[in-house]
């Protein structure tokens, strides 16, 4: 164990941790940030024996999570799933103290999550008795057509019966119906039955605290919210009628008895708050929420799991209690004192409540896993993030309000370098990607703080359109693409110049996906505001963006463009930058990976064209065989230093 926490206590071996650094001049090594979080997802066996993660491991050039199975208390290695290729877990569980189930992907681009390639299969904690639960390789084998049935689907993991009896639900998105099927699956032989059939496709399912399924819930094909209920007298699934939703319900989990489920609601789309509702009656019961935020991270108990305290997506994180005088409440109260500086998050407990992975994080640092044994009263570090990173040295992340030119408010963060000349530093705008259901938040993030390690604020606005504020605050940006989305973030720009610690003339944009399309657009709209523009990985031409594969011929995909982007031509053509190259009078660095499916390699080429003949031949830097966004630790090393270099010319002392 690399660290011990006594409750009530010190750290009792503080040497493994990073040593402050707080008179060190020399610059933070670039190779500090391109690494990657080498671990992820862990997740706690129900006997508390045995810990499941994500871990990094080197494959080929590429270092690629692997799940990988430890004992515990020693740490000790059990097994390693090496999956096909790059295929990745993207999530698993375990359906018992021996048996994971999990659902595969692959990874597309590091801005991006990895792709589900819709399997689900099982294996032992050991690695052995691997069987194939859910998938298209069904289709190709006449035997397993036989006994499953061709799996013309997608498969998730849906629910994990409390029993830990080795069954799993997962849930079937079909290619060729709309509809979403419910499998109880046994993952030692595979044999399935289906215990739920609904008419739409894409849905979540919710279950009791015995494992039935009481609640479904998505979107239709017009995007709108979908919420269905089964009735058990009638054995029917019911659609819920939308006037009784509002703008959002989203069902969340159960009462141990079943007759209560806590759920986050939101009325006319101002923030959504967090409810108790009674199964029979309807009752509802606000248990807190906040004014300006969505509801965030949850808290949850040991067995019966229910919430105990949550947070909210906007400013820095802090724990709200529902009651603060539960054993597991004065735990994560206790716990919380120990990391003053941090956010302590549970992951989950053992069965008997006695162990408790939890995760401890900031703006400041990457991250770390912990145990916890209540036996003991003591708490060890399993495993750590981004090692090259001391949290000492990192730039705090400072929440931000502001008021956008139509009064619309407008919240974010300005993460600023240590600047004891307080001499006015320059600024990068950093926009980030989506735009919808995407924000930026307070946890740690690389490309701030290598910017501020390298002597620059950085700002981020959370624009009209972002997520963390309410579907009426997502809504204000629907097809404000090159609007009033861009005209927050200049807005934003325009405030931290009235600040006392930026220099107003020396700020540049750097963004990436729809960021990369904000790069370029906020010269266009504000010429005189940037010096210079950095897209990676960026959208430049939306009317292209309806003929993209995977997206022609989607009925939701369309209506989703339709909706949110706009389907005016004229009006799309005009807000494009391809369009618009002549406007673009600062100096442009253009980055893409020629892989990248989300925003494809076309895009880049036809915007440095368009500069091209305008006069302005941008910086340019195209990686062969990435995605939408650079694995490779050397593609980033040298991103981030040309980026560096880049900004250093422009608005560097």
């Amino acid at each position: 164990m690399l660290c011990r926490i006594v409750l009530g206590g010190l750290i009792l071996i503080s040497s493994v941790l990073p040593l402050a650094h707080a008179q060190d001049k020399t610059q933070v090594p670039v190779e500090a940030f391109v690494e990657r979080e080498q671990f992820s997802m862990p997740r706690l066996s129900p006997d508390g024996k045995h810990i499941a993660v994500n871990v990094r491991i080197l494959r080929g050039e590429r270092e690629v999570p692997t799940l990988t199975v430890y004992s515990l208390p020693e740490l000790t290695v059990m097994s390693r799933l090496i999956l096909p290729g790059f295929e990745v877990p993207i999530n698993f569980f375990w359906a018992s103290n021996s048996r994971l189930v999990i659902r595969k992907g692959i990874e597309v681009g590091d801005r991006e999550p990895p792709q589900a390639t819709g399997e689900i299969i099982a294996a032992d904690l050991d690695g052995t008795k691997v069987e194939y639960l859910f998938g298209y390789k069904n289709i190709s084998s006449a035997r397993k057509g036989e006994r499953y049935g061709n799996d013309y689907a997608l498969g998730l993991i849906s629910h994990i019966p409390e029993s830990y009896n080795g069954t799993v639900l997962v849930s079937t998105h079909e290619w060729r119906r709309p509809r979403t099927n419910l499998l109880e699956i046994n993952t030692l032989n595979g044999a399935r039955h289906s215990v739920a059939d609904i008419g739409m496709p894409d849905l979540d399912f919710l279950h009791q605290a015995d494992g039935l399924a009481r609640f479904a819930f998505g979107h239709d094909d017009k995007n709108e919210l979908a919420l269905f209920r089964f009735y058990e007298q009638e054995k029917e699934w019911k659609r819920v009628d939308n006037n009784k939703l509002g703008y959002e319900y989203e069902p969340l989990s159960f009462t141990a008895d079943s007759q209560f489920f806590y759920l986050k609601h939101s009325i006319q789309g101002e923030p959504n708050k967090l409810y108790r509702e009674h199964l029979a009656s309807g009752e509802r019961v606000l248990l807190g929420g906040d004014a300006n935020g969505d509801i965030s991270l949850l808290e949850y108990s040991s067995w019966p799991r229910e919430p105990f305290a949550f947070t909210t997506a906007v400013g820095a994180l802090k724990a709200t209690y529902i009651n603060k005088n539960s054993r597991d409440a004065k735990l994560h109260q206790t716990l919380s004192a120990s990391f003053p500086d941090a956010y302590v998050h549970f992951i989950n407990f053992s069965d008997d409540g006695k162990k408790l992975l939890f995760y401890v994080f900031s703006d400041r640092d990457p991250g770390a896993y912990y145990l916890f044994d209540r036996d003991t009263g003591k708490a060890d570090l399993l495993f750590a993030n981004l090692k090259g990173i001391d949290p000492d040295r990192m730039a705090v992340r400072k929440p931000i309000e502001l008021k956008a030119r139509d009064g619309f408010t407008l919240t974010g963060y300005l993460t600023a370098p240590a600047n004891p000349s307080h001499k006015p530093l320059p600024l990068v705008l950093l926009p980030h990607g989506g735009p919808f259901g995407v924000q930026d938040t307070w946890s740690f993030d690389s490309d701030a703080q290598f910017l501020a390690s390298r002597g620059y604020a950085v700002l981020q606005v959370n624009f009209r359109g972002s997520n963390g504020r309410g579907v009426a605050f997502r809504d204000a940006g629907m097809r404000q693409f090159g609007g009033k989305m861009i005209d927050d973030l200049i807005d934003g720009v325009k405030w931290a110049s009235t600040q006392a610690e930026i220099d107003g003339k020396r700020v540049c944009v750097f963004g990436a996906s729809y960021g990369g399309y904000a790069a370029m657009m906020v010269p266009v709209k504000a010429p005189n505001l940037v010096k210079c523009a950095i897209g990676y990985a960026g959208l430049y031409d939306l009317a292209g963006r309806y003929d993209q594969e995977g997206i022609k011929g989607e009925t939701r995909m369309l209506n989703w463009l339709n909706i949110f982007m706009g389907s005016d031509l004229q009006k799309l053509v005009a807000e494009s930058p391809i369009n618009l190259a002549d406007k673009v009078k600062v100096p442009v660095f253009l980055v893409h990976g020629n892989k990248d499916k989300r925003t494809e390699l076309a895009q880049a080429e036809v915007m440095r064209e368009a500069l091209r003949k305008a006069g302005n031949e941008p910086q340019w830097m195209m990686v062969k065989n990435e995605g939408h966004g650079f694995y490779d630790s050397e593609h980033r090393k040298e991103f981030y230093l040309k980026l560096d270099a880049f900004l250093k010319k422009h608005i560097g002392d």
